[in-house]
């Protein structure tokens, strides 16, 4: 297997805070970047790397050689004039693989790649594009998918700010066919992959996927994104980022416990951030917590909301959290409800689930999905019906007093905690874990 590094770039923005070297040269843990990249795909398989190379490329070849420090077989290629990331790419496709993957040289990650190649395989893809949520949406280019993976839109930043957006990022992390790249090989000017390739490879009709994951990418190419990557490499959160080792997570209700309870969320105008529910996210994202958002929709059932404005209701929640940088790593919802009866319901998800809370359907399957931790993880709602689910599957639950404040009543089950809301909460939770 193949994978290719763009290096390009002068790093301007990192100059006067490396030291002027190159970017894919600047330390952390006291190791290069291009140094952590090299490893990780011989770990996961890959025997041979191209570097695209533009500026600082001796100090780039100095320090990489021939590849055989690591056990691969280094090429490098030298542009004359900078082409973009996909420019880079396009011009080099004769010496390239028939499938082959792409990262950028600025950018830490800890990703199962060998997960992420065979997921592009099971698919009759053009590209597959690594997605991923992070506490900077507004600068970033941001993806839709279909219930199926597939890619629908792109929104390069600078996005419109009257429009609410999932929180899906193209993480600059890809696995594509030579051949579907062909027919824009001939294109002169800087392309960018994001901004230009992508997009017109969509509007062309070819296959574009993704692949959602929250595993650990996060680039290094300014000073304070620098130190963040490096306070996450010391902390440990880095190593934590991979589906490689069982992680906790914190499990989130969401009405009533993210945003203000009411009779029900039909459309997105209903939905209403609470106070403290960003700052809690946000803290849990710092630490390294996997935040799971599992709620019952029984809107859809009754036939009160499609699927496709829950979908809307959901891109204002993750645009608002990610206003204030915070974001959830995950979705669930179960769209079911057993009691019929009701005005222009639908008569298909009229049934008995495994999914609706206090039922544990929608945790078990988050717990394959992202392979975490249930003993060390929490479940934060404001109902009993939470704290049912919660103890049904081992979950440590709190119950917050925003909302039903636990009032339902349904069940007899007793939280571990009870708190004034999420932030709160989210405080129990890392004091009990010796993170705060």
């Amino acid at each position: 297997m193949q994978a290719v590094i763009v290096a390009g770039g002068k790093g301007s923005r990192l100059l006067g805070h490396s030291g002027g070297i190159a970017k894919p040269l600047v330390t952390v843990g006291g190791r290069p970047l291009i140094d952590h990249q090299i490893q990780l795909a011989k770990e996961h398989g890959f025997e041979e790397i191209v570097l695209l190379l533009g500026y600082y490329a001796s100090e780039i070849k100095s320090f990489t050689a021939d590849g055989s420090r690591w056990g691969v077989k280094i090429r490098t290629i030298e542009e004359s004039n900078p082409l973009g990331t996909a420019g880079a790419v396009l011009a080099n496709l004769n010496i390239l693989a028939p499938r082959f993957l792409v990262l950028y040289g600025d950018t830490l990650l800890n990703v199962n790649l060998k997960r992420f190649w065979n997921a592009h395989l099971t698919r009759n893809a053009d590209a597959t594009l690594f997605l991923h949520p992070n506490s900077h949406p507004a600068d970033s280019d941001l993806v839709d998918v279909d219930s199926q993976n597939r890619i629908t839109a792109i929104f390069p930043y600078p996005h419109d700010p009257e429009r609410d957006y999932r929180n899906l990022v193209n993480a600059a992390l890809y696995v594509l066919q030579r051949e579907s790249l062909a027919a824009f090989a001939s294109h002169q000017t800087p392309l960018d992959f994001g901004k230009h390739l992508f997009p017109r490879m969509l509007s062309g009709g070819l296959n574009l996927f993704g692949y959602p994951s929250p595993e650990y990418v996060k680039d290094a190419g300014t000073p304070d994104r620098l130190e963040s990557v490096r306070a996450d490499y010391a902390s440990g959160k880095w190593r934590r980022g991979s589906f490689e080792s069982p992680t906790p997570a914190v499990f989130l209700d969401r009405d009533g416990t993210i945003n203000e309870e009411v009779e029900r969320v039909y459309h997105p105008e209903g939905f209403r951030l609470l106070d403290g529910a960003a700052t809690g996210i946000r803290e849990l994202n710092r630490a390294g917590w996997r935040v799971i958002v599992i709620t019952n929709q029984a809107v859809i059932a009754r036939g009160e909301c499609s699927e496709t404005t829950l979908r809307a209701i959901h891109n204002r929640m993750e645009t608002q959290l990610g206003r204030q940088g915070a974001y959830v790593d995950g979705i669930y919802y179960c769209p079911h409800h057993p009691d019929r009866g009701f005005p222009g319901e639908r008569i298909d998800l009229k049934q008995a689930c495994t999914c609706r809370k206090p039922g544990t359907g929608l945790i078990d399957l988050a717990r394959r999905e992202f392979n975490l931790d249930l003993s060390r993880s929490w479940f934060v709602g404001d109902t009993t019906t939470d704290v049912c689910t919660a103890r049904r599957v081992g979950i440590r639950p709190i119950l917050v007093q925003t909302g039903h404040g636990g009032r339902d009543a349904k069940y007899p089950d007793s939280p571990d905690f009870i708190a004034a809301n999420l932030d709160a909460a989210v405080r129990l939770i890392l004091r009990h874990s010796g993170e705060l």
